[in-house]
């Protein structure tokens, strides 16, 4: 069986479920451990480092254009003869969607079976797991994968019932230049860890989010964790936010509740990333019950404030 995945929380999975020996080329967006297979999938502005809004607006034109700015390596598809290529329409914005990958694998002598995956809310995403190994053959390591995920979860949300703890008024952003609030699954992982997120678009797209809303909102906890930005990567941008009328009078910032995390926690997620997702948002909601597990800090930056003025945090 030879795989293909077209999609970074895909090629996740395979590896979780200690699958990778099927797996014989991924994208360019690919996590570490496939760093050594072929990039199947490319995107033009792959390497290149442009703001949020200049990669807000790009991939805006791209798409009323309907144009891509994702490309397929057509000859290695063929050199590799795949059996399954794993895709996705969730967002056509973070990866390749199915529609552009019909009409690259057409060329291919071989006809390649398409597997999208394309998770709404997080039920969802874990049921990708399922598909994934079944259409590997495998369809039982799946299984023992989302017991162990989901003995996780069930820790958490037992503590929180056992503590008695209060939800907590949450935002979180997905996009800063435009802000942009979440959706699909992750107002659920905010959910599973003991909070609400009312500006949220639950297992739907995340949308433009005025800011005078987010202002009347004033959420307790900040969490900003842009689609495809590292925590470093956001703290480049964070200036965008300080020059914000009321920025520093909204709650979570006036009482140091503001956090940036890695996007693979919320955003092309594999299940084991959501996990650890849902793991740090308890943390950050409820640090009187969890603490950061050890592994898991270098993702998360807690922004501290001295006297008005952005201070890094731990």
């Amino acid at each position: 069986m030879k795989a293909v995945s077209f999609l970074p929380a895909a090629t996740s999975m395979i590896y979780e479920m200690g699958l990778q020996d099927m797996l014989h080329a991924v994208t360019f967006e690919c996590p570490q451990e496939s760093l050594h297979l072929p990039k199947a999938v490319r995107c033009v502005l792959e390497g290149k480092n442009y703001s949020s809004n200049e990669i807000d607006k790009m991939f805006s034109a791209s798409k009323a254009e309907g144009k891509s700015l994702y490309y397929v390596d057509i000859d290695l598809l063929k050199e590799i003869e795949p059996d399954i290529i794993f895709t996705q329409d969730v967002c056509e914005v973070c990866q390749i969607d199915t529609a552009c990958t019909h009409s690259a694998v057409s060329q291919l002598a071989k006809q390649p079976v398409l597997v999208p995956l394309s998770p709404n809310n997080l039920d969802d995403v874990f049921a990708c797991a399922i598909t994934i190994a079944k259409a590997l053959g495998r369809e039982e390591v799946a299984y023992q994968y989302l017991a162990q995920l989901k003995s996780r979860t069930d820790f958490i949300i037992d503590e929180l019932r056992r503590n008695r703890a209060p939800l907590k008024r949450v935002m979180l952003m997905e996009w800063i230049e435009p802000v942009y609030n979440c959706g699909h699954w992750i107002p659920f992982q905010i959910a599973h860890a003991g909070g609400v997120d009312m500006l949220s678009n639950p297992a739907g797209d995340s949308i433009v989010t005025s800011w005078d809303k987010i202002l009347k909102y004033d959420p307790e906890i900040l969490v900003i964790a842009p689609c495809g930005f590292t925590v470093e990567r956001t703290m480049e941008e964070m200036s965008l936010l300080y020059q914000k009328e009321g920025w520093y009078n909204l709650k979570a910032v006036r009482d140091n509740r503001v956090y940036i995390a890695d996007y693979d926690l919320f955003t092309q997620p594999s299940i084991g990333t959501l996990v650890d997702g849902i793991t740090l948002l308890s943390c950050m909601f409820h640090p009187e019950i969890f603490h950061i597990p050890e592994n898991l800090k270098r993702k998360l930056l807690h922004l501290e404030l001295v006297e008005n003025k952005p201070l890094h945090g731990n």
